[in-house]
């Protein structure tokens, strides 16, 4: 298939490269310089496609994606087809998908997870909005999943961001988890190597999975964690999730406690010393390439 394609970040480019890759025609344009052959405007990538048009956006939640959809809104047809595949509020994306509705155009906004890795793995990919763009599409979505990824429609306006989001909040507690077992670990009389038991775990027990072999990783490049300061970031999502949970009336302990850690590490430097910080932080590093802070005051990003 033949879309246009915005936004050449973390995930982005990789999509991109996976998608040309597979074998589509991918136009992008991106808002700083890029190595890629890219679109002058957004207008003249809109206009190079023809009718239905696929127009993916993958840039941040929040200013940066209303920011393109405007400009998108300008120059697409009865009948195009526009998706948002940041972590956009679920809240967000139903008034987009009303208000393009309202114009005729199809709008999709879909939850992309699987972190950088997901280039080789396969991303599973969360679908809401309207259905038949969603059916027209699955041979991009088809091939951004293989081998070993997948997708789902959920249900139109927000759904496929609904879902992303409280995905994304408990992973917070995943996280969280491994982070305080092996700092218990760590600490203990034993002098134990957290690798080799990072090793068995991954043969078949309860916390083996995904999360669990990133801990793995990290502790393979790092078994101290000693450069890295335990500063966590936080995404909007769990956030989004404890909002939601409280206005239907459910208790989110795990999630909520997860995320006031993380606004604790931002200035309490007992935090920042812990074992369990500095695993979050590496493990945020392994599957997203987000930035770690380092001891010496500088910022590495996984490649």
């Amino acid at each position: 298939m033949t879309l246009g394609f915005i936004g050449l970040g973390k995930m982005g480019l990789r999509m991109v490269i996976k998608l040309q890759k597979e074998g589509h025609e991918v136009v992008v344009w991106n808002r700083s310089e890029h190595e890629l052959k890219t679109a002058a405007t957004i207008e003249k990538l809109v206009k190079s496609l023809k009718s239905p048009r696929i127009i993916w956006s993958m840039v941040p939640a929040g200013e940066a994606t209303q920011n393109v959809l405007d400009e998108v809104s300008k120059f697409v047809s009865k009948g195009d087809i526009v998706i948002d595949g940041g972590n956009s509020n679920f809240k967000d994306t139903e008034k987009r998908f009303k208000d393009f509705k309202n114009k005729g155009i199809r709008y999709l906004g879909i939850g992309v997870s699987g972190g950088v890795i997901a280039f080789e793995n396969g991303y599973p990919l969360m679908v809401g909005g309207d259905k038949s763009a969603y059916e027209f599409i699955k041979p991009i979505l088809d091939s951004l999943a293989k081998p070993q990824g997948g997708h789902e429609y959920f249900g139109t306006g927000g759904a496929g961001h609904f879902v992303k989001m409280v995905h994304n909040g408990i992973e917070y507690g995943i996280m969280q988890s491994l982070g305080e077992g092996f700092e218990v670990l760590q600490k203990a009389e034993y002098n134990f190597d957290l690798v080799k038991v990072a090793k068995l775990w991954q043969k078949g027990t309860l916390v083996s999975g995904f999360m669990l072999d990133r801990a793995k990783e990290a502790l393979e490049n790092d078994p101290k964690l000693a450069d890295i300061v335990g500063i966590i970031a936080e995404s909007g999502e769990a956030g989004w999730t404890i909002e939601q949970a409280k206005e239907e009336g459910v208790d989110v302990e795990i999630i909520e406690r997860s995320l006031e850690y993380r606004r604790r590490s931002q200035t309490n430097p007992k935090i920042q010393k812990s074992f369990t910080a500095k695993l979050i932080a590496a493990l945020r590093n392994a599957f997203g390439g987000h930035p770690i802070r380092l001891a010496q005051s500088k910022e590495v990003k996984k490649k």
